[in-house]
């Protein structure tokens, strides 16, 4: 996982205030102003509890329906296959340890890669301590899954694998097509975690091949605090939370209108994939830069075409990530290293990768946004320049 580091605070220049730049739009993004009007009257209006059956409940309750379709028209489902959730670590929690409490008497083996998410890996841990086995299988150079390496893993007892649709610190996309038909061959039910992908590129479900796929808000200009948790009709799931039967009892707890409006107007937003193609413009635009101006100096971690528009993961050789970041003026970015003691540590998805420690202790995670421009792109490639040139 990528370590944040903040921007620091903006010096004075000229009388002005330096500009923030904000490129980690992979860790979170700000809230569409669509989104935020379509949310605002849910503030005082729409209170009632869905599933109450007088008056007060009318509006929320044909509120979650609209936002519940707009959300599965967005990756090919029916909406009744939605779950809405608290975000996207949840949605995992609940699609593996929903699936794997469910058919525990099938057998206890999970199949995952090494480069997912830790609101994967650390569940994947927990059910490990609850008895069940878990087989990480290992990526590339460039963080690829190999299919025929999750075919090797499955076994008799095999009862879910888990692959994330796209990688969010290396933006690399996995195979997730290929690896559907060979989990659908033995007849198991397969998850990916789209919390990156989902508004970036198509995400269809059908086409993807998969029977649960989880969505996180606040990375598709929603608020935090809401995702969803595709869960394709007849697989066995076990909630992680019990009560009163809500989300056709998948997931208890009263919903909120207000959120899954934000969710719902989002992901119809999303549907729209054309602004992605300005943003990968303006990514490769920005490599563009970086290539000429380093040459060999600068490396780019993960895949140099299957890779999510926005994403551009670059380490610059021999030289520390945060030290960089600190050099650059208002600057909002994620690095691939930690730095203690004096000891720099790669982020377990570089160290999967095989990234070589003077490599990954330079890198730079820098995500665009529907906001990122041209203007801020080359400014950010400028300062690079001035901060890495050559002395003496």
């Amino acid at each position: 996982m990528p370590i944040a580091v903040p921007a620091p605070a903006p010096a004075p220049y000229d009388g002005d205030v330096m500009a923030r730049i904000y490129l980690d739009y992979n860790a979170s993004t700000p809230i569409d102003p669509a989104v935020a009007a379509a949310m605002r009257p849910f503030l005082e209006e729409g209170f009632g509890n869905p599933s109450s059956g007088h008056w007060a409940a009318t509006g929320a309750k044909a509120a979650l329906k609209d936002a519940r379709g707009k959300v599965a028209a967005l990756i090919g489902a029916d909406s009744d296959e939605i779950v809405f959730t608290s975000g996207g670590s949840e949605a995992n929690n609940l699609a593996l340890k929903g699936v794997a409490v469910a058919l525990k008497t099938k057998g206890s083996h999970i199949v995952t890669s090494a480069v997912e998410h830790p609101a994967i890996l650390a569940p994947c841990r927990f059910l490990e301590e609850q008895g069940f086995e878990v087989t990480v299988v290992p990526v590339d150079r460039f963080g690829l899954v190999d299919p025929d390496d999750v075919r090797r893993a499955i076994g008799p007892g095999t009862i879910l694998v888990s692959i994330m649709h796209a990688n969010n610190e290396v933006g690399t996309i996995q195979p997730i097509a290929e690896v559907g038909r060979i989990a659908r061959e033995h007849g198991i039910p397969f998850h990916t975690d789209a919390a990156q992908s989902v508004g970036k590129i198509a995400a269809d479900v059908t086409a993807l091949g998969v029977d649960l796929l989880t969505i996180a808000g606040h990375k598709l200009y929603a608020p935090k605090g809401v995702g969803a948790l595709y869960v394709r009709r007849g697989t066995p799931i076990e909630p992680l939370i019990h009560g009163a039967g809500h989300e056709d009892g998948r997931r208890a707890g009263t919903e909120s209108a207000l959120l899954a409006v934000g969710l719902g107007k989002a992901c119809e937003l999303a549907r729209d994939l054309t602004a992605m193609d300005l943003v990968r413009v303006l990514r490769d635009r920005f490599w563009q830069r970086l290539q000429s101006a380093f040459g060999d100096r600068v490396v780019l971690n993960g895949h140099p075409d299957r890779r999510l528009p926005n994403t551009l993961n670059v380490s610059f050789v021999a030289q520390i990530a945060a030290d960089v970041l600190a050099r650059l003026d208002g600057v909002a970015a994620s690095t691939g290293s930690a730095c203690h003691t004096g000891h720099v540590e790669l982020s377990p998805v570089l160290k999967a990768m095989g990234v070589a420690p003077h490599v990954g202790m330079g890198a730079i995670r820098l995500s665009l946004g529907r906001g990122t421009t041209q203007d801020e792109i080359d400014l950010v490639a400028d300062q690079l320049v001035s901060a890495l040139a050559p002395t003496g």
